[in-house]
């Protein structure tokens, strides 16, 4: 199993060089940050500097989209940055939940993401795309050039597009009832488009806080510090609601059930641990969404996720441990699952 580090880019950017830095240090394979241009710092400015220093990590969003940049734009900045770094990024693509809803504008179709990714794979791989009637081709691209395109998705049309178009499934939870559930409808697309569904990686997201025991103190601590995870996913499983219903056949209730007393979200708190408009989230989802607790129990889930056909877990590391996280997943938690 893969494992990715996932950060905020706030200011000073250094901060987030130096956590990739120790990632990397600490046997993570990716790094992965937010891409919201009004809530943070630039993220591909911030990637060439991770890149030049680190020798292994691949980097890249999760997730961009295809409304707040031009197609060829994107797949151009991911082409520069392979050729100055030998190919060691990956394009995390998604609707663009908080990057489009702060600048006031509605997230993406999935015939939109659909568009994209066929683009920025192909001009990123060194291939010729159609801009919308203007055939385009990099011609200072590289012949070993390559941009795997991973996307974010919850719902069954997204799942389904995913496993047909997509290299890679990204999941931000880690329950395991709806990752069996979600990796199975990614395959099962995969396989009835005619694809190999070995050839879609799966990465499931989530925070990951590591306590020194399992007494309630330190268990209540830790979910505090990861409840935030609940406001965010809850915003997307939101719009499946509104799309769906509240009890639908093509959600699993186990997903939609808890956003019941969901009342509003402010996203300058995005993603934070201090995010006031997350107290809905119970700790039964936190548990659920989230790995808590001793490594112990890291290890144990994490083995679970492996089974189901989990390829990375990338750990969101937006709480008061940061580097505690990072050295404990280094020193006991990588190794065990990778011998």
């Amino acid at each position: 199993m893969d494992f990715g580090l996932v950060l905020q880019t706030d200011p000073p950017a250094s901060r987030v060089v130096e956590l990739m830095r120790r990632a990397e240090d600490n046997g993570f394979t990716h790094g992965w940050t937010f891409d919201s241009a009004v809530l943070w710092q630039e993220p591909f400015v911030i990637y060439s500097q991770i890149l030049a220093h680190t020798s292994r990590l691949t980097v890249g969003p999760m997730v961009t989209n295809p409304g707040t940049r031009t197609w060829e734009v994107t797949a151009s900045t991911f082409a520069t940055l392979n050729d100055m770094f030998g190919n060691r990024t990956v394009c995390g693509i998604g609707r663009g939940d908080s990057a489009m809803r702060v600048a006031g504008r509605t997230p993406n179709t999935l015939a939109r993401i659909s568009g994209a990714m066929k683009v920025i794979r192909a001009l990123g791989s060194g291939q010729e795309a159609d801009l919308g009637g203007t055939v385009v081709r990099f011609p200072w691209i590289g012949e070993d050039a390559r941009l795997p395109v991973w996307m974010a998705a919850y719902g069954p049309k997204a799942l389904k597009m995913t496993g047909e178009e997509a290299d890679g499934f990204i999941l931000q939870l880690a329950d395991l009832y709806l990752t069996e559930y979600m990796v199975k409808a990614v395959k099962d697309a995969a396989v009835a488009a005619g694809r190999d569904p070995s050839e879609v990686t799966i990465c499931v997201a989530a925070p990951a806080y590591v306590t020194d025991d399992d007494s309630p103190e330190a268990l209540a601590h830790a979910r505090e510090q990861c409840r935030w995870f609940g406001g965010m996913v809850g915003n997307h499983v939101a719009d499946l609601v509104s799309k769906y219903g509240e009890h639908s056949a093509a959600v699993p209730d186990e997903l939609t059930e808890y956003i019941k007393a969901r009342e509003g979200y402010d996203y300058s708190h995005h993603g934070r641990a201090d995010n006031p408009d997350t107290a809905f989230v119970p700790d039964e989802i936190v548990d659920r969404f989230c790995l808590v607790g001793p490594v112990e129990k890291h290890i144990e889930k994490l083995t679970a996720l492996r089974e189901l056909g989990v390829d990375q877990f990338a750990v969101y590391d937006m709480h008061d441990a940061q580097e505690k996280v990072i050295d404990a997943y280094g020193t006991t938690v990588i190794p065990a699952l990778n011998g």
